[in-house]
């Protein structure tokens, strides 16, 4: 099992965010039922007002749980997802995916 971690950077302003979470809304219930997706879900910072945390208030955080790169790979070649980019394509500034592997097994 893979776990992704994507930084999806949107230009500044809420309204950015939030047109990214909005057609992240529509697309979510799709992804889930997608082969190999264990677990897709978008997350923002919360104001937890503590020194040690970083907060990246133009950005949202993709956690995707797949079973293979394949998967993951599938999953980016499909319609709803080229869809989705489309739509996003002036909110969004970049993109930095993460995928990772338990280190101990």
């Amino acid at each position: 099992m893979l776990t992704v971690i994507a930084e999806i950077r949107t230009r500044p302003g809420a309204h950015h965010r939030q047109a990214v979470l909005d057609a992240f809304a529509k697309i979510i219930p799709t992804v889930l039922q997608e082969e190999g997706c264990h677990g897709y879900a978008p997350l923002i910072d919360h104001n937890a007002q503590v020194a040690f945390q970083t907060a990246s208030p133009d950005s949202v955080f993709m956690l995707e749980k797949w079973e293979s790169v394949a998967h993951l790979e599938a999953h980016l070649q499909t319609q709803h997802m080229k869809d989705h980019s489309a739509a996003v394509k002036d909110d969004v500034l970049d993109i930095h995916i993460h995928i990772l592997e338990e280190a101990i097994k």
